[in-house]
């Protein structure tokens, strides 16, 4: 049966602690900044050593901060976030530097600051917390928990008097009500064990028809903002796997309103203030509801996912503005994120010199001052500068309303002279904007996110035909083989300063191994498969729960936090559990491993009826679904020209197609199939095979007439 809650008990509760704290009023002054560093000043993360000088005597996770708790019998706070979070450093400066906070902190707490991007595994819990107890999250995260981890209180941003008010009435019930503390903590963490849905998970299906994954739009659909692109809301998130989802669900049925939600979201998003038009790449999200208004930070893993997505959708729609957007989001990444041996780092700060977005925006004056008179104009009207202002402070965010062609055509130009008077001016806009004070660089580098940057350059290799990309990718997946992998083939989540450092979480194992057998479908190299089937294996060995067929987020060698989550449903990065359910899936195809296809339809069986019901959430899923429905087809190439005839066929978008190939028959599809002088195409579906060809023209035209159901018995060649 699935553990049943009052979450609206629970709510009370918080929600008394924090109207009592509230009318008790704002007495104490903020006294002046502590400057001796304490423990954090020895973290490897950026995030955690912003906080050492903090009058705040801070832990780090760790068995001797649990141990403290438990002798002195004090409540945990655990504060999470993140180097790049507006938020986070607004309530380091306003409460965490305030004396009069960090004394209360320090008397009846034990304080333990938490990198989420380094230990999302006890962010997860504590998000979670904060969802049940509100009904929503964010970072900055703080909560409060028994000295056993147990949760009672959670909550975000809290500024300084508000923080201290809490905090004292939370002390005062654990010294004279604690009982209450210990059965509101014990029912959440109960609460946050059963969101794993595992009691709830469907039974296995293995046939999955092309009708049931049309119906998926029914649940989809009423989600879309038609007009601006994304999901309907206040805010706009890229969320990039949906879209990614959404263009295969297009490939598939040829659905045509699918494609152009797709093209509406790209094209709006690749316009509005959320992607930088003087430098590329994006920011997290838009505060409103037209992809204007950033929230400045910028993300590796947005970024990656965007090269990727924008790649794939120039495959079927090629226009000008996708490459732009592909090529200056990787020049961006390059510039901003390098670590100058072959990865790159985690993200850049919102803020600059304390204040959110101030390295981005123009106010006309500084245009003046960095432009001609033509020059200006021009940037005006194109990029919809107001003389005060189109943001705050009379400052200006660039936008657009059009593609360069439409405003090309609409305002009558010469083409070649907007193009090139255009990039003078950006130019000289974005030299201007370098000699600014930047913001500040979280310069450690994850090996999730850096699969997915292996994957955007491929992505954007197959897509643009630029080899300098694959250079890049082959690059940052050697950097992460030499300094995260070990010879067991576990993992290391973490590098910096020439360390590599905390084990790696499932979202890690997945991530890189879908990005070594990415390099292999595009190399046909060996070895990358070979790693990421022994990765894999790892994984499988350390995190897989033999009940459900699913994958824990942490490994069965850490089972130190309070409860064991897994990740299912998909974000804004794509779900470990969806991500390693593909991985079995094309790894079964590689190998001819039924083992690897069984686990991969376990999982897709467990979860199959949530992603149907609402899709939005399990895109990831629903590209396996997709699928598993049409079919796969495993395309052999084999030969001397196997490599650049891979690449020739995979310029064409065929998001469900496996290809394998070389000079050698290394894997079980490729047996008997090497021809000596000549390069051949396979084209086949259940290791049933046409005819081979060698001409690449041909082989898109069988896959397609498969697709098209134009040719349902093919002429069989084994």
């Amino acid at each position: 049966m699935a553990f049943r809650i009052n979450f609206r008990s629970l709510l009370s509760f918080s929600l008394l602690i924090i109207t009592i704290c509230c009318l008790a009023g704002c007495a104490d002054k903020k006294e002046e900044k502590h400057a001796i560093e304490n423990r954090l000043a020895e973290a490897s993360s950026p995030y955690l050593r912003e906080h050492a000088d903090n009058p705040v005597d801070w832990y780090e996770w760790s068995p001797e901060a649990i141990e403290k708790a438990k002798e002195e019998d004090k409540p945990i706070i655990i504060s999470a976030g993140y180097a790049s979070c507006h938020w986070c450093h607004v309530m380091e400066r306003e409460s965490f530097m305030d004396s009069s906070v960090a004394a209360i902190m320090n008397r009846d707490f034990v304080s333990i600051k938490i990198d989420r991007e380094e230990r999302p595994d006890i962010d997860k819990i504590y998000m979670n917390a904060a969802q049940l107890l509100n009904g929503s999250g964010g970072w900055p995260l703080n909560a409060v928990a028994l000295p056993n981890g147990k949760p009672f209180f959670a909550g975000t941003y809290f500024p300084p008097e508000e923080w201290k008010n809490i905090l004292t009435k939370i002390a005062d019930a654990y010294k004279e009500n604690k009982e209450s503390l210990v059965e509101t903590a014990n029912a959440l963490t109960e609460g946050i064990k059963s969101t794993n849905s595992l009691g709830d998970l469907g039974a296995q299906k293995n046939e999955i028809s092309e009708t049931e994954y049309l119906s998926v739009m029914e649940a989809w659909e009423p989600r879309f903002d038609r007009e601006k692109g994304g999901y309907q809301g206040e805010q706009k998130f890229p969320l990039p796997v949906s879209w990614d989802a959404l263009l295969q669900h297009y490939y598939l049925t040829g659905n045509k309103e699918v494609l152009e939600m797709v093209k509406t979201t790209l094209d709006n998003m690749a316009r509005g203030g959320i992607y930088d038009q003087l430098g590329g790449g994006f920011s997290r999200y838009t505060t409103d509801p037209n992809w204007l208004i950033p929230h400045f930070e910028k993300m590796l893993y947005d970024n990656a996912q965007l090269i990727s997505l924008y790649s794939k959708a120039y495959k079927v729609a090629p226009s000008e503005e996708y490459r732009e957007v592909i090529e200056e989001s990787i020049e961006f990444v390059e510039r901003e994120l390098s670590n100058n041996e072959g990865g790159f780092y985690s993200s850049l700060n919102a803020d600059t010199d304390g204040e959110e977005g101030k390295y981005y925006v123009w106010s006309t004056e500084e245009l003046r001052n960095t432009l001609s008179s033509s020059e200006v104009e021009l940037i005006s009207n194109y990029y919809n500068i107001e003389p005060y202002g189109n943001w705050e402070k009379g400052k200006n965010i660039l936008y657009r309303r059009f593609s360069a062609e439409e405003y090309i055509n609409k305002e009558g130009l010469d083409a070649e002279d907007f193009r090139n008077s255009l990039s003078t001016a950006k130019e000289k806009l974005l030299e201007e904007r370098q000699s600014r004070n930047r913001p500040t660089v979280d310069d450690k580098s994850l090996t999730s996110w850096n699969a997915l940057m292996i994957d955007a350059y491929l992505d954007a290799f197959l897509a643009l035909g630029n080899e300098e990309y694959l250079d890049k990718a082959i690059e940052c997946a050697e950097f992460l083989s030499d300094k995260m992998l070990n010879p067991d083939y576990s993992l290391w989540r973490s590098y910096k300063d020439g360390k590599s450092g905390i084990n790696a979480f499932l979202d890690d194992y997945a991530l890189l191994s879908r990005a070594y057998i990415n390099l292999y479908q595009t190399t046909f190299n060996i070895e990358w498969l070979s790693k990421a089937q022994k990765i894999t294996g790892y994984a499988i060995t350390h995190f897989r729960d033999e009940e459900s067929g699913m994958f824990y987020y942490t490994s069965n060698e850490h089972n130190n936090l309070v409860a064991k989550k897994m990740e299912l449903d998909d974000n804004v990065i794509p779900s470990s559990n969806s991500v390693m359910a593909q991985n079995l899936f094309a790894l079964g195809t590689l190998f001819e491993n039924e083992e690897y296809s069984t686990m991969s339809e376990e999982m897709l069986g467990q979860i199959y009826d949530q992603a149907m019901g609402d899709p939005s959430f399990y895109a990831n899923w629903t590209k396996l679904i997709g699928t598993k429905a049409f079919g796969a087809y495993e395309i052999a190439i084999v030969g001397g020209d196997a490599e650049q005839k891979n690449f020739q066929v995979q310029k064409k978008y065929l998001p469900t197609s496996i290809f394998m190939g070389g000079k050698k028959e290394n894997l079980p599809l490729l047996k008997s199939k090497l021809v000596e002088d000549e390069t051949l195409i396979y084209v086949c579906q259940n290791k049933t095979c046409k005819y081979p060809v060698s001409l690449t023209e041909e082989a898109i035209e069988i896959i397609e007439n498969y697709r098209t159901g134009r040719e349902e018995s093919p002429n069989i060649w084994n």
